[in-house]
């Protein structure tokens, strides 16, 4: 099983937006075989938790302009660890240093990772 075509597109909607934002660090994970409740992990970095906060504003804006429906965000913008729920697509934004703690990369390193159409940092 691979990730959906919807999948795809939310994240790359969700990834040219943490891109405007100057986030680092993109990752974007097929856990389609792995994890029956989502498709796809998008990973991103922000330096600070007021980057964060414009990142996950930026994503979450670009859904309402997508068109995307029913998304949910867990934790406050200005968290260090960020999720915006969007069903099949799961978007988390982190601090680097949440990142280096909760090593999702290490977690999910059995699922093949997916060319990220942007490299920042």
């Amino acid at each position: 099983m691979t990730a959906s075509a919807e999948s795809l597109a939310i994240a790359a909607q969700a990834l040219s937006a943490a891109a405007e934002k100057l986030a680092t660090d993109p990752l974007l994970i097929d856990v389609s075989d792995k994890l029956g409740i989502a498709d796809l992990f998008v990973i991103v970095s922000g330096a600070n938790p007021r980057q964060v906060g414009a990142i996950v504003e930026a994503i979450e804006d670009r859904l309402d302009q997508s068109g995307v429906l029913g998304w949910r965000r867990e934790g406050e913008r200005q968290d260090p660890w960020v999720l915006i729920d969007c069903f099949d697509t799961v978007i988390h934004v982190m601090e680097r240093e949440a990142r280096v703690v909760y090593a999702l990369e290490r977690l999910w390193k059995d699922c093949p990772l997916i060319e990220v159409p942007f490299s920042q940092g």
